[in-house]
């Protein structure tokens, strides 16, 4: 083992020395390169080896010695880069930090001599340092694990976050007030401190593809944003999408998946299918993502300039090329800084200082600019901030496995919801028929539904197995009896539910229909069951009474063909429902308005409305018919749609003394709560198990009409 372990070690001196001797020890230079063919050949003189990448390197930033990220401590006295700055503005600095020169690792411990700053060289990434090195700390305290990116995430980080502006603001006071300016309090020196502003600092890309998860945006209490920017496998990594010796995008790889993308100045009109929305309010979906958050950052400034006047009491501008950026009427640094007016500034600064952040992570940017924009009062009815279901990587459905219950990162969704709540999650479901815990997702991806390797194609899905048993497919089945596939099965693997009738009598087997029991549990459908809903009695998604009989699967315009089906009726990336579609038949293109019978289901009189209204005027009664009956065992029940396990006790707590039948009737609520459209997806379904409900409950249900 020891023979081995000093091999190895061995090895990595080996290809260090090479390195070393390649980029020419401590800077690189293209004297290496002149030796003549002459030169080499004669016996007297040494064979000096070509240094890899140096052209490359001579035309990136990282070799720009005379310019101001280099340059900008000549004139200090003494001319030397300090320690808080040596790190990502000279290679000795970054060798510190790292530890390579003998100094103790994560930090930098001498100042660099100014003269020595000369460029980000080949000994900078590449020493025995970063050739094990797979973590990065960001001013958060976030640790974030990763590969050779990590090189690169150690500068391009930023210097701030929202912790580092949270501790800042808590100087003036635990409650100090948001929109006044605090006095000046004392520092540990005794020296008067100001509440001023905190610059992020710039090229802090690694902040903003990382998004939530490291926090480096102000993120307003309360609000969840957008993990890492995923994007597609591959292309999600700092050297991913850049040359990391020229620093270069590679523009050529971006064209294959986006048209019309020939330099980098086009990526400002890309725009992906995931970003459906207006985000900034001009009425414009078509232009590229770079211009949805120039328009939100205009929006932002003009509210961050109204209110300096109208609260803090003095005019600001900006100038985004002089130290402090924020400017007074006088021309010096801003003043008249209170909390709001910083949080809502840092993030303008944030979004500024990245100029790929378009790129990087968008979507976080614009949760960011959005959120700094409705904190400072302004009105944000014509702009928007989450996405369409599938692509809303700030939401709960994808954000719920990020901490484990003591709070510390995780990441990963287990098994049982990774085939719905990741997106690589369905992938390997169809490929398997059952999933291992996936990475968390910030949305879903183009290869949850696309087959990666027949690109564009989609994922073939002949048939779905629902939680009853039952399989179905929207393709029906041919004349052999063999399913047929179809793309509408894609959404239904998913749509289809967690529990059904099957699953409810089986945890109530044996148990007296009236007696409440602490050992019942809520069973919950899960949300957004419209396959379970549009198949009906088929699957057997909600609970069906014994002796009644139920519809089948809903076959809403079955004379053509169309409109039975998920990507008939909503579009596949938007999801929105194809409202105009409605009025080829109806007359009108709000979905709830819309009733092809003059039948008067709930019994109100009213044959005019659409049957939502007959649909929600019998979930009402079945709200009642619970309150009833549990009232009625000496134990009240609320319901609570936001609050998991949705129905609570009179202690607040969760609801414990269910008998089987306020079970069934409580997953029936439960169900079409969870089924936002259910009164399109199968309405005489669900107002036939919404009245057995009522009825079983002990409900007079003699005005109803039961289809």
């Amino acid at each position: 083992m020891k023979l081995k372990k000093f091999l190895v070690l061995l090895g990595i001196l080996v290809v260090i020395g090479a390195v070393l001797a390649a980029c020419g020890g401590t800077q690189a230079t293209e004297t290496a390169t002149e030796a003549t063919t002459e030169e080499a050949t004669s016996s007297s003189a040494p064979v000096v080896p070509e240094t890899p990448y140096l052209a490359d390197w001579q035309s990136s930033a990282h070799a720009q010695v005379a310019d101001e990220p280099f340059r900008h401590w000549d004139g200090e006295d003494p001319a030397e880069v300090p320690t808080s700055c040596a790190k990502c503005h000279t290679s000795a600095g970054y060798q510190d930090f790292l530890g390579v020169d003998g100094s103790e690792a994560g930090k930098v411990d001498a100042n660099v001599a100014a003269a020595d700053s000369q460029g980000i060289q080949c000994v900078a990434c590449h020493n025995a340092g970063t050739i094990s090195k797979t973590t990065v700390t960001f001013p958060s305290g976030v640790t974030i694990t990763s590969g050779d990116d990590t090189r690169c995430m150690e500068c391009h980080q930023g210097r701030e976050s929202k912790v580092s502006v949270d501790a800042f603001i808590a100087q003036f006071g635990e409650n100090v007030d948001p929109d006044a300016v605090p006095a000046p309090v004392k520092d540990d020196n005794g020296n008067d401190v100001k509440l001023g502003f905190r610059n992020v600092h710039y090229y802090a890309a690694a902040a903003t593809l990382y998004g939530g998860m490291v926090h480096g945006g102000y993120e307003y209490d309360g609000l969840t944003y957008d993990a890492k920017n995923t994007h597609v496998d591959g292309y999600d990594t700092c050297i991913g999408c850049h040359d990391p010796h020229t620093l270069e995008v590679k523009v050529e790889q971006c064209s294959l998946c986006h048209d019309g993308v020939a330099t980098v100045e086009d990526l400002k009109d890309v725009r992906m299918v995931s970003s459906a929305k207006d985000y900034d309010g001009d009425g414009n979906v078509e232009e590229g993502m770079y211009y949805e958050i120039q328009g939100l950052q205009e929006i932002l400034m003009a509210q961050i300039q109204k209110y300096a006047v109208d609260t803090a009491g003095a005019e600001i501008s900006y100038d985004g090329a002089t130290y402090p950026y924020f400017m007074g009427t006088d021309g010096k640094a801003y003043a008249n800084w209170t909390p709001r007016l910083l949080k809502a500034a840092y993030n303008y600064q944030v979004s500024i200082k990245d100029p790929g952040a378009f790129a990087h992570g968008g979507k976080y940017i614009v949760e960011l600019l959005y959120d700094s924009i409705s904190d400072l009062g302004g009105d944000v009815s014509g702009l928007a901030r989450d996405d369409a279901g599938h692509f809303a990587g700030n939401t709960e459905p994808f954000r719920h496995w990020d901490l484990d219950a003591e709070g510390n990162p995780v990441y990963e969704v287990e098994a049982a919801c990774s085939k719905c709540h990741s997106a690589t999650g369905l992938p390997q479901f169809i490929e398997y028929g059952t999933n291992l815990p996936n990475p968390s997702a910030n949305g879903f991806m183009c290869i949850t539904c696309h087959n990666e390797e027949a690109f564009p194609e989609r994922y073939t899905v002949a048939s779905v197995t629902f939680p009853s048993g039952a399989t179905v497919s929207f393709g029906g089945k041919d004349a052999d009896g063999n399913f047929v596939a179809d793309d509408s099965n894609l959404c239904i693997e998913c749509h289809q539910g967690r529990s059904s009738k099957p699953s409810v009598d089986k945890a109530l087997t044996g148990k007296d229909s009236d007696t409440p029991d602490a050992k019942i549990r809520f069973t919950n459908i899960h949300y957004f069951a419209a396959g379970a809903t549009i198949f009906g009695a088929d699957v057997q998604g909600a609970y069906m009474y014994d002796g009644k009989d139920y519809v089948g699967q809903n076959m809403h315009a079955s004379d053509d063909g169309k409109m039975n089906k998920c990507a008939d009726c909503h579009d596949v990336h938007a999801l929105e429902p194809k409202v105009e579609a409605c009025e080829t038949c109806h007359d009108t293109t709000d979905p709830k308005a819309i009733r092809e019978s003059d039948v008067d289901y709930d019994g109100d009189g009213d044959v005019t409305e659409g049957i939502y209204g007959e649909v929600e005027t019998l979930k009402e009664a079945l709200y009642a018919a619970i309150q009833t009956y549990a009232e009625g065992t000496g134990n009240p029940i609320e319901y609570n749609a936001n609050a998991y396990p949705y129905f609570f006790g009179a202690d607040g707590k969760s609801y414990t003394a269910f008998t089987p039948r306020l079970l069934k009737a409580a997953y029936n609520y439960q169900y079409v709560q969870k089924d936002p459209g259910n009164y399109v997806h199968n309405p005489k379904f669900v107002i036939q198990f919404l009245i057995d409900s009522i009825e079983d409950l002990g409900g007079d249900v003699s005005a109803y009409t039961r289809p």
